[in-house]
């Protein structure tokens, strides 16, 4: 368990009806979507049939140089994955895209979400000969999918098939010799959403920022439990699981992970931020003189308190963007010089001034309370502080990096206990009943779990990022 919430991973995939260069675009929708995964990245491109890839820990722009993507060349269909690891280790065998070879010819596969049965799928493989090379979920699903094609006709009615034994989170983009394929979970836990660019492209993206960035049109989001195939003859979809269950798509989607200028299940991200912050300053009114955010995800809500209070709103923090994320640092001290590093409060804003700093989250409180200190020593007078979420008290099952309850500050201390422990002059979390009002225009019900404990499935006791990892001795 660490300081704070960790992203999911981001998902692309790119149908040209003529040879492109389909990596580039990719690599482009690739760093819109770098917010979701900051591990590792991959690309897979697909030229009548020969599949041709790299991937390699890193961020985008590191992995891939002019001459990667020029070496991997042009073709007609493309993935790609950018990767935070919710189960397996940040390693060289878990990078996505998968690719799995058999004997009807290759498969690429890109994963978004957690499998709550990967373990008992796993090991029904392995009992009958199957040999992993990766520890992570991912894989668990290539053999569902490639099980089912040596028995079925299509590549998509294997897909099909497969969804049967899958529980969980998953978006998927798949890529065949001929086809695109995208599946989403007919719970709909994370965001998957089609798109045109221009007249001979089709692209399906973890989130519509990334077609944004290559000029795509957004057509609408893929469905819960839906397959849409994309090939030669446009696009089409498998609906046999659409609606066998309530959909329920992750709240912090909205509250953390997406990028502000996308738009999910018809709603905007930033549009909802903004509403968490006037439900915060409905449900926890002080008397102060400005509002400040914690980069990044804490703006939008500091914004949206500061229209609704009247307070005036201000700028506390500058954000050094060029420091690794504080999250992967080795040990504790570092992690401590990381965030002074990485974030530096304006005096100018904060001296002297009764200050309410708006957060997305409080995990273990370690990170909150450091950034007390910065403002603390910038010359605040009061810091009263407000959590655009719920306090954190269940692991997530569904790719969310909550895995544990004893490291989560809420399950150890009450309100008031949180306050003392973080520096706060006052605290307030968002509640349940308001979170998941603040995407009300799309009319859906949320996953709230990881606040409530009321998960929508059976779900094991844990489910512990390193499940499939071996221990030599």
């Amino acid at each position: 368990m660490v300081n704070s919430i960790h992203e999911e991973c981001g998902v692309f995939g790119i149908y040209s009806d003529v040879t492109a260069d389909v990596a580039v675009q990719t690599y482009l929708g690739l760093y819109a979507l770098q917010h979701r995964g900051q591990e590792a990245c991959g690309i897979v491109v697909n030229d009548k049939g020969v599949f041709s890839y790299h991937k390699d820990e890193g961020l985008v722009h590191d992995v891939f140089t002019r001459e990667q993507l020029h070496k991997i060349g042009h073709g007609n269909i493309a993935v790609g994955h950018v990767r935070y690891s919710t189960t397996g280790a940040a390693s060289r065998a878990n990078i996505q895209p998968m690719v799995v070879r058999h004997m009807k010819g290759p498969l690429a596969i890109a994963h978004n979400g957690n499998l709550v049965n990967a373990s008992e799928l796993r090991h029904e493989y392995e009992s009958r000969g199957g040999i992993f090379h990766s520890t992570n979920d991912s894989e668990v699903i290539s053999y569902a999918i490639t099980e089912m094609r040596l028995v079925m006709p299509s590549i998509e009615e294997a897909v099909e098939k497969a969804m049967e034994k899958l529980r969980g989170a998953y978006s998927l983009v798949i890529m065949s010799p001929k086809k695109l394929i995208a599946v989403r979970d007919p719970n709909g836990y994370r965001p998957l959403s089609l798109g045109k660019l221009g007249e001979q492209a089709f692209v399906i993206a973890s989130e519509t920022c990334a077609f944004d960035t290559i000029g795509a049109k957004f057509i609408r989001d893929v469905e819960p439990g839906e397959i849409v195939i994309i090939d030669e003859g446009g696009v089409r979809s498998i609906k046999t699981h659409v609606g066998k269950v309530k959909p329920s798509l992750c709240v912090f989607e909205y509250v953390y992970f997406a990028r502000p200028d996308s738009v999910i299940a018809g709603s905007s991200v930033h549009k909802a931020r903004l509403k968490a912050g006037e439900y915060l300053w409905e449900e926890y009114p002080v008397d102060a003189d400005v509002v400040i955010g914690v980069p990044d995800s804490g703006l939008d809500a500091a914004l949206g308190l500061s229209r609704a209070s009247g307070i005036p709103y201000g700028v506390g923090f500058i954000k050094n963007r060029y420091v690794g994320r504080t999250f992967i640092q080795p040990t504790q001290t570092d992690r401590t010089d990381s965030v002074r590093i990485k974030l530096n409060a304006l005096s100018g804003t904060v001296k002297d001034k009764r200050v309410i700093l708006v957060d997305d989250s409080i995990v273990r409180g370690t990170t909150s309370r450091r950034i007390i200190n910065l403002i603390r020593e910038a010359g605040a007078k009061e810091i009263h502080v407000r959590v655009s979420s719920p306090p954190f008290k269940n692991p997530c099952f569904f790719g969310t990096d909550i895995d544990s309850r004893e490291n989560l500050i809420a399950c150890k201390m009450d309100l008031n206990g949180i306050r003392a422990q973080i520096g706060a002059d006052t605290l307030g979390f968002l509640s349940i009943e308001n979170v998941n009002r603040i995407a009300e225009g799309a009319g859906l019900t949320l996953c709230d779990a990881c606040f409530s404990g009321n998960y929508n499935m059976s779900v094991p006791d844990e489910l512990p990022k390193d499940k499939f990892e071996y221990k030599l001795t």
